[in-house]
């Protein structure tokens, strides 16, 4: 007869086992696992079969069917939980008994040797319940996870069982001084005792596998619950207490720029704490905590110590300041606040030290102003992480003491810094035989852009740079046309279209010009020739800052070559009018009355006046204006200059000009130089062209304020007067601040000119009458 088991009876030919039967074994096999005994892979697959066996069981189903439908209660997964179930509270009181034991040996343990104790009986253990949670894989994938998915309480899948067993039964009794153990050993780190980490990493990863999820027991992953609320409280808590003592301690007795080297030891040490040993959830905790204890608690000290900082250049120490206190939400504001402050008292100090001579030498004053700004840029850049904040800081103080500082205020005048940075911008553009080479120049006027942008009346800028920019194309005295496109292409960027039309025009105008002479010179080809070199320059009067022309009786000697270009022009531009700028015209003089040769470079007026002393050797003054017709006292000045010149002399005695003084021709005039330039700028016509420059920018603001209302009104129909004041002040800030009484001048203009109305009824409001 055959030993197979009948297959009508056991249809999955399986050995029928009951749990009395292999219980005594396999619990035999479970302690071995637990000794930490080494076992061969054949007595694990006797095991693993003992575990499926049972569970699989025919004849354990079966009963379990009959008893499930004597019972009522389910269906063959029922009959299944009663035989999983049995062996499920066997395993979880093998668990139990086995820690209680262990527990014992524990009991008594402080310090480090519960440490050591505790890490390595948890590494022992969850190695073993690894093993074991293989071992019952068959009791997990079928009867726990069925037990799960129908929602039962309290059942784990075997690894799970073995950890809340710890947790219950070693954890719990002993957490108190492993924490404590935890916490003194990182103390004694912190007081730079070498520790052993492991002791610490071992609980830490402990901690953090205990933390299972209650509602779903087959998720993956703990939820870092008994981490958080049996070691991370407890140590951040510590942690706090440990560095306020610290800090408060260091601080009375060490300067604050050691602590601030200390304070950031510490937070990398904290940092690396977590990194090497503590779970990575902690970071963000334990970083705010230290950071309020160790600079927040402080910051009113930092705040005092930044100014000294600032006065001693301590660039290392503001570095450091700054990384720690940007640590804080809105820690650094104050600081912006003091480098604000410290920034434009510096640029006010390093002004005033210039005393009057910056009044009249530009490139002293914006030297002076790029220097601070150089300065404190390069902190801004290094220390402070070019931080967007303290870029604003720096950009604040800059407008403040370039707008006003001790020049503006000798010179009585808020738009003195524009003017001399245009004085600056012309003696760089100009030629002189000290121009920089044109790399050199280029990097000089991206300097002088760093002032233009600080500067508040732009317009006071525009108009000066323009009056400079003419003379220099007028004279040719331009250094370079790649430089001067370059300093418009610059402002154009900074100011937009409509800042730099002019000064693009300007250049048009002298291309032009240059055409117009070729074509003037092939026409005197073609007849009569004049005596002299003659050219001229066609400008157009609405793009060029320029007076009209004063009376003046051009000389003879001049005048068949004005006559014949007036002829000419009229001949080619039927209906335009030429107006002839004297003031601004210049020539050469072939002398031949001394005993050298010279060539006497000179203004038209200059010319006129010496012209005179063909007919005659001696002359008043006003015979002189008689027969020139030049303006007394522009002729004064120009007598005044040819005699410092040497080239006229006067009645001995007079050290003031009159109509009366008599000049004569200087027969022994000498010069070491056969071209002399006499044509030097007279101080007259410099300060009323000062005085006109500022009263024509007065003009333009209340046409651009005006232009501005109407603009403003003519989008919003009616607006309040504080509303439109605003808008006004809004749109121009770009060119100029304009004054409110100014604003309020130009509104009452307008509405003389009925582009607006007060409207009836309502206070302040304006409506725009189309």
């Amino acid at each position: 007869m055959s030993n197979r088991p009948n297959r009508g009876q056991n249809p999955h030919g399986l050995k029928l086992t009951s749990l009395d039967q292999i219980w005594d074994d396999l619990r035999a096999g479970i302690q071995q696992v637990y000794s930490s005994q080494a076992m061969p892979k054949k007595r694990y697959m006797e095991l693993y079969s003992y575990v499926y066996n049972y569970c699989t069981n025919v004849n354990q189903l079966q009963q379990a069917r009959t008893t499930s439908a004597k019972s009522k209660k389910g269906t063959v997964q029922g009959g299944a939980q009663f035989v999983g179930l049995e062996l499920y509270k066997r395993l979880r009181d093998f668990l139990r008994d086995y820690l209680v034991s262990l527990r014992q040996d524990g009991s008594d343990l402080m310090d480090e040797s519960v440490l050591t104790y505790y890490t390595k009986q948890w590494e022992d253990y969850q190695f073993s319940s690894k093993v074991l949670d293989g071992m019952c894989s068959y009791l997990n994938r079928h009867w726990v996870r069925r037990e799960c998915d129908e929602g039962r309480k309290g059942i784990y899948e075997i690894y799970s069982l073995a950890l809340v067993t710890w947790r219950e039964h070693l954890f719990k009794p002993l957490n108190k001084q492993v924490t404590n153990a935890v916490l003194k050993l990182i103390e004694r780190e912190r007081h730079g005792e070498p520790i052993n980490t492991r002791l610490v990493s071992g609980v830490i990863q402990c901690y953090v596998e205990l933390g299972l999820n209650e509602d779903e027991p087959t998720a993956k992953g703990p939820t870092l619950s008994v981490y958080k609320d049996s070691f991370e409280s407890q140590f951040l808590s510590e942690t706090e207490r440990f560095y306020t003592s610290e800090s408060t301690e260091f601080l009375r007795q060490n300067p604050v720029t050691e602590y601030m080297k200390k304070a950031e030891t510490r937070l990398l040490e904290e940092r690396r704490r977590v990194q090497v040993y503590l779970h990575e959830s902690t970071h963000d905790d334990l970083a705010k905590r230290c950071e309020r204890v160790l600079i927040k608690k402080h910051l009113d000290i930092f705040y005092s110590e930044f100014q000294n900082l600032l006065d001693a250049d301590k660039n290392d120490d503001l570095a450091r300041m700054y990384s720690l206190v940007s640590r804080i939400p809105d820690g650094l504001g104050q600081l912006m606040t003091l480098l604000e402050t410290h920034i434009c008292n510096q640029g006010l100090a390093a002004i005033e030290k210039c005393g009057e001579t910056a009044v009249n030498d530009p490139k002293l004053y914006v030297q002076t102003i790029l220097d601070v700004h150089k300065k404190y840029n390069a902190l801004v850049l290094t220390a402070f992480n070019n931080d967007s904040g303290f870029v604003a800081s720096l950009d604040k103080a800059c407008g403040r003491f370039i707008n006003s500082n001790a020049v503006t205020k000798m010179a009585n005048s808020s738009s003195k810094s524009p003017e001399l940075l245009a004085k600056y911008c012309d003696s760089l553009l100009k030629k002189s035989s000290k121009n920089p080479e044109e790399a050199e120049l280029e990097d000089t006027l991206n300097q002088v852009m760093v002032v233009f942008k600080y500067i508040d009346d732009k317009d006071v800028f525009q108009k000066f740079y323009s009056k400079m920019l003419a003379k220099r194309l007028v004279h040719h005295n331009s250094a370079s046309d790649d430089a001067e496109a370059s300093m418009i292409s610059k402002l154009k960027q900074a100011c937009g279209f409509e800042y730099t039309s002019k000064l693009q025009r300007m250049f048009q105008d002298i291309g032009l010009s240059k055409d117009l002479n070729e074509q003037f010179k092939n026409h005197l080809a073609s007849s009569e020739s004049l005596d002299i070199d003659f050219s001229i320059q066609v400008l157009c009067s609405g793009s060029w800052p320029f007076q009209q022309g004063c009376t003046f009786n051009l000389p003879s000697e001049l005048e068949r070559s004005f006559q014949r270009f007036t002829t000419f022009y009229g001949s080619q531009h039927s209906g335009r009018k030429l107006m002839w700028i004297f003031q601004m015209s210049k020539g050469e003089l072939v002398t031949s009355c001394f005993k050298n040769r010279y060539t006497l470079q000179a203004s038209t007026f200059q010319m006129a006046v010496l012209l005179q002393f063909n007919v005659s050797d001696s002359y008043t003054i006003q015979q002189l204006h008689d027969s020139t017709q030049i303006k007394m006292d522009i002729l004064t000045q120009v007598i005044q200059i040819l005699l410092k010149c040497k080239l006229l002399v006067g009645d001995d005695g007079d050290d003031e000009l009159k109509p009366t003084t008599e000049v004569k021709l200087y027969q022994g005039y000498k010069n070491k130089k056969l071209r002399v330039n006499i044509n030097v700028p007279m101080k007259t016509e410099q300060k009323q062209e000062q005085e006109t420059t500022h009263k024509h920018i007065e003009e333009d603001r209340k046409l651009l304020i005006q232009a501005a209302i109407v603009r403003i009104m003519k989008m919003r129909k009616a607006l309040r007067h504080q509303q439109l004041l605003s808008e006004v002040l809004t749109q121009l800030s770009g060119r100029f601040k304009p004054k409110v009484p100014v604003i309020k001048k130009c509104i009452d203009i307008l509405i003389e000119k009925e582009y607006l109305e007060r409207v009836d009824g309502e206070k302040d409001v304006y409506s725009y009458l189309a």
